[in-house]
């Protein structure tokens, strides 16, 4: 079974953090997180796959970007996790 998260990714963002929820005009809740890799050639795609996998403690493979590859609003699936982990890593949405 696998959770799905929403995230919009600023690339170029200095740094990889997570920097909490915001909602989007249809009150869907969404992760905001910054990475510091360029999105060229999937290196933005490939820092926040590896930066959701270490805060959560899963392997780079049990995450997977399922949408919006070539957007900022991204939906991830991630196998081992459920929301509950979500909430104790990131907070509240």
């Amino acid at each position: 079974m696998a959770t799905r998260l929403a995230v919009r990714l600023t690339p170029r963002g200095g740094r990889d953090a997570a920097e909490g929820w915001a909602r989007d005009e249809k009150g869907q809740p969404y992760l905001k997180a910054r990475v510091a890799a360029p999105p060229v050639e999937g290196a933005a795609n490939e820092a926040l796959v590896a930066m959701i996998a270490k805060a959560l403690k899963v392997g780079r493979r049990s995450v997977r970007i399922v949408a919006g590859d070539q957007s900022r609003l991204k939906i991830l699936e991630i196998d081992g996790v459920i929301e509950a982990d979500l909430e104790r890593v990131f907070g509240q949405p």
